[in-house]
C-alpha cells in the first residue's frame, strides 16, 4: 500500500518528491518488519514471496526508489554537484544489494527476469552519473586531469549498459521507453562533456589524467533508511481510531461460548416453556373443565335470560348463516369427498400407464435371441422405481386425507339437526329454545345464591386475565435473558486464576453460572403454587355455591331444558366452526395435491408412450400400425429393413380389446 502510494505521486516537485520519499521508507520498513518480527515467528513452512531473500530484495528496492527520490530532490535544489555525487553513489549501492539478494537461486521464478534486467541497468546508470557529478565539481575546483579521468570512467558505464541493450534483443524488449531515453541522453551527455575536457586540457591546461584505479572512491551519502510505521509496529493504539476503525472481530466469542450459550438456552426453554407455562396452561384447563362439568355460566345465563338467545349464541349463529349454514359446510364437505375420489383416480391412472408398460416390456422379452437389443433393453422396474415410490407416498397420503374425511363427516352428520337450527331465522331458533317470562327464582335467598355463585365466576375471570398477563411476562422475561455476557466474564475469570497460557474451557466449568441465572425462575414455582392453591379454594367454594343453586333450581324443570338447549347450541357453534375450519384448509391441500398428481400422471403417460414407441421400433412395426400381439412379432435380423419384414408379415389391423391402447404419431 504504501509502495503504491508513492507511485501515486507525481515526483515533479519538491512536495511530491518528498511525499514519495516517506511513503517509500515506510514500505522498506515493512518488509523489514515482516522478516524480523512476523516470519521469524512462524513455525510453518512459508512460500517463496515470503522467504528471507524475498523479503530483503524488496526492501532494497524500495530504498533504492527512495534514494533516488532525494537524488531527484537534490537536482532540483540545486545541490552542490560534490554532494548529488554521493547521493547517486548511495542509490547504486541500493542496486547492487537488490541484485545480490534477487539472483539467489531460491527465487528463481519467483522474480521476474526484467526486474533484474531493470536494476542492472539503473545500476550502471547512477555510477555512470555520480562520476559524471564528480567530474563537474572538479571543473569547479579547477581539477582538470581528475575531470577527464571520471568523465572517460563514466562513459565507460554508459558503454556497458549500451552494450547489454543493444547485443541482447531480451533486455531492448524488456527495458522501458523511459529508461531507454534516459541512458541514452546520459551516453550523450558524458561523451560531449568528455571531448571538451580532453581538448581543453591537451590544448590549454596540461594536468595529468591519473588512471581510473587511482580515482579516490565516491563516498556515498545515504539518506533512505526502512522505517516501520507507528500503526504496523504498534496497531493496537490505533483500535477504534480512525486508521483503523473498530476491530473486526470485537463481537467475535470463543466457540466454547456459542456451546454453553447453546445449552443455556435448551435449560432455559426447557423450565420456562415445558414446565412453568405448561403447568399454568393445565391449570387454566382444569379450571375450564370444573366450570363446563357444572354448566357454569351456562345455567345462571338461562336463569337471568329465561326468555331470548344470549349474547354469545346470537353471534355464533350469524356467523353460520355467513357462511352458507348447513348447506354450505355439507357442499365443502362434498367437495372435499369428490377430491379425494379425484387423487386416487389419477394415481389409479398414472398406476395403470405403468402396469400396461411393463406388461408390453414383458411381451418385448419373450422369444427374443440373447444379446439382441431386445433382450438388452432396459427393464421396466428398473426404470419406474421412481414413479412407483411416488404413487406409494401419494396414496398414503390420499388414504390418511380420506380418513380425516371420514371423521369431519361424522361429526357433520352427528350434529347436522343443530347445524341446521343454527342456521335458521332467529325466531325459530328461540321456539326451539324452552323458555318462561318470568324469573323462576323470585325468593330473596335464591337470588343471593345466585349473586354469590356470580361474584365467584368473576373472581375466576379476573384470576384468567392475571395469570395471562403472567405467562406474558414470564416470556418475556425469558426472551430478554441472554447469558452470553455473563459467560465472557467468567471465562475471563477462570482465565485469570490459569497459571498456563493455553487454556481449553469445557462446559461443565459453567455448570455454577447456569444454576446461578436459572435461579431467577424459582420465584416462578412459587407464584404456580400459589395459583393451583387459589384455584383449588375456588372452585371448591364454586362446586358448594353450585351445589346450593341445583338445589334451589330443582323444582323448575323447565329451566333445566332451557340451561341443556342453550348448551347444546353453543357446543354446536364450536363444533360447526371445527368444521368448517378443517374442509377449508382440506380444500387448500387438495388444490396443491392435485396439481402434483396431475404432473404425476402426465410423468407416467409421457414414459409410457416412450417406452411403447421404443418397443414398436424393436419389434419393426410403424407407429401407425396397432399389432395384435407384439410378442409374435419375428426378431429383426441384421441386414434386413424393417419394410420388408413388414411385407413378410402384415399385421393384423383387427382390433382386440384385450390389448392395451396404442397412439399413432401425427405426420
Amino acid at each position: 500500500m504504501y509502495s503504491q502510494l508513492a507511485c501515486r505521486e507525481s515526483r515533479s516537485d519538491k512536495d511530491s518528491l518528498t511525499r514519495a520519499f516517506g511513503f517509500f521508507q515506510s514500505a522498506a520498513g515493512v518488509f523489514g518488519y515482516l522478516q524480523q518480527r512476523i516470519v521469524s515467528e512462524c513455525r510453518t513452512q512459508l512460500t517463496t514471496d515470503m522467504s528471507s531473500y524475498m523479503l530483503t530484495t524488496l526492501e532494497n528496492i524500495m530504498l533504492c526508489q527512495a534514494q533516488e527520490c532525494v537524488w531527484h530532490r537534490s537536482i532540483l535544489s540545486h545541490m552542490k554537484d560534490s554532494n548529488v555525487a554521493r547521493v547517486a553513489a548511495q542509490v547504486a549501492e541500493f542496486y547492487d544489494l537488490a541484485i545480490e539478494s534477487g539472483s539467489q537461486g531460491s527465487l528463481a521464478g519467483t522474480i521476474p527476469p526484467n526486474w533484474l534486467d531493470h536494476f542492472k541497468v539503473k545500476r550502471l546508470y547512477f555510477y555512470a552519473e555520480a562520476q559524471y557529478r564528480k567530474a563537474l565539481d572538479c571543473l569547479a575546483n579547477s581539477q582538470y586531469g581528475e575531470e577527464v579521468a571520471r568523465l572517460q570512467a563514466a562513459q565507460e558505464y554508459c558503454s556497458q549498459i549500451n552494450e547489454l541493450v543493444t547485443y541482447n534483443q531480451r533486455w531492448s524488449k524488456t527495458l522501458r521507453a523511459a529508461v531507454v531515453d534516459m541512458v541514452r541522453s546520459q551516453a550523450e551527455l558524458v561523451g560531449g562533456n568528455r571531448v571538451r575536457a580532453e581538448r581543453d586540457n591537451d590544448v590549454i591546461y596540461l594536468d595529468p589524467v591519473p588512471a581510473p584505479t587511482a580515482l579516490a572512491p565516491i563516498s556515498p551519502y545515504k539518506l533512505a533508511q526502512s522505517k516501520t510505521p507507528e500503526i504496523v509496529e504498534n496497531p493496537g493504539q490505533y483500535l477504534g481510531e480512525e486508521e483503523l476503525g473498530p476491530p473486526l472481530f470485537k463481537g467475535l466469542v470463543p466457540f466454547v461460548i456459542h456451546q454453553a450459550a447453546s445449552l443455556y438456552e435448551d435449560r432455559k426453554d426447557q423450565l420456562v416453556a415445558k414446565d412453568l407455562i405448561i403447568s399454568l396452561d393445565e391449570l387454566t384447563a382444569d379450571c375450564e373443565s370444573v366450570l363446563n362439568s357444572l354448566n357454569l355460566p351456562h345455567a345462571i345465563d338461562a336463569i337471568q335470560k329465561p326468555v331470548g338467545l344470549p349474547p354469545n349464541i346470537l353471534v355464533g349463529a350469524d356467523e353460520i348463516k355467513s357462511e352458507g349454514g348447513y348447506i354450505g359446510l355439507k357442499r365443502l364437505l362434498d367437495n372435499a369427498l369428490s377430491s379425494n375420489a379425484a387423487a386416487t383416480n389419477l394415481l389409479t391412472a398414472a398406476e395403470s400407464a405403468l402396469n400396461e408398460e411393463a406388461h408390453e416390456d414383458l411381451q418385448v422379452r419373450q422369444g427374443a435371441n440373447s444379446g439382441s437389443p431386445r433382450a438388452r433393453r432396459a427393464e421396466s422396474s428398473e426404470l419406474t422405481n421412481t414413479f412407483r415410490a411416488e404413487i406409494a407416498k401419494y396414496r398414503e397420503i390420499v388414504n390418511k386425507a380420506r380418513d380425516s374425511d371420514a371423521t369431519i363427516k361424522k361429526q357433520v352428520d352427528t350434529w347436522a339437526k343443530f347445524f341446521a337450527l343454527l342456521g335458521s331465522p332467529r325466531e325459530e331458533i328461540e321456539r326451539q329454545v324452552p323458555s318462561t317470562t318470568v324469573n323462576p327464582l323470585t325468593d330473596p335467598h335464591h337470588c343471593q345464591i345466585v349473586e354469590r355463585l356470580q361474584q365467584y365466576l368473576s373472581e375466576v375471570a379476573v384470576m384468567r386475565r392475571e395469570r395471562l398477563k403472567s405467562v406474558e411476562k414470564l416470556k418475556r422475561i425469558s426472551s430478554e435473558d441472554d447469558i452470553t455476557p455473563a459467560l465472557t466474564e467468567e471465562m475471563q475469570r477462570l482465565a485469570a486464576l490459569s497459571s498456563t497460557p493455553i487454556l481449553q474451557f469445557e462446559l461443565h466449568q459453567f455448570e455454577d453460572l447456569f444454576s446461578q441465572k436459572l435461579d431467577k425462575y424459582t420465584s416462578w414455582r412459587k407464584y404456580i403454587d400459589e395459583e393451583k392453591e387459589a384455584q383449588v379454594e375456588l372452585l371448591d367454594t364454586i362446586r358448594e355455591a353450585n351445589q346450593a343453586f341445583l338445589v334451589a333450581r330443582s323444582n323448575h324443570p323447565l329451566l333445566q331444558q332451557r340451561e341443556k338447549a342453550l348448551s347444546n347450541l353453543e357446543t354446536g357453534i364450536k363444533r360447526f366452526r371445527d368444521a368448517s375450519f378443517n374442509l377449508h384448509d382440506g380444500a387448500r391441500f387438495y388444490a396443491t395435491l392435485e396439481a402434483e398428481l396431475q404432473k404425476l400422471k402426465e410423468g407416467c403417460l409421457d414414459f409410457a408412450m416412450a417406452r411403447h414407441l421404443d418397443a414398436l421400433d424393436l419389434m419393426g412395426v410403424g407407429h401407425g400400425e396397432i399389432p395384435r400381439d407384439i410378442s409374435q412379432l419375428p426378431e429383426q435380423h441384421n441386414g434386413s429393413p424393417p419394410a420388408q419384414q413388414q411385407r413378410q408379415q402384415p399385421p393384423n389391423l383387427v382390433w382386440d380389446p384385450s390389448m392395451p391402447l396404442k397412439y399413432a404419431t401425427p405426420k
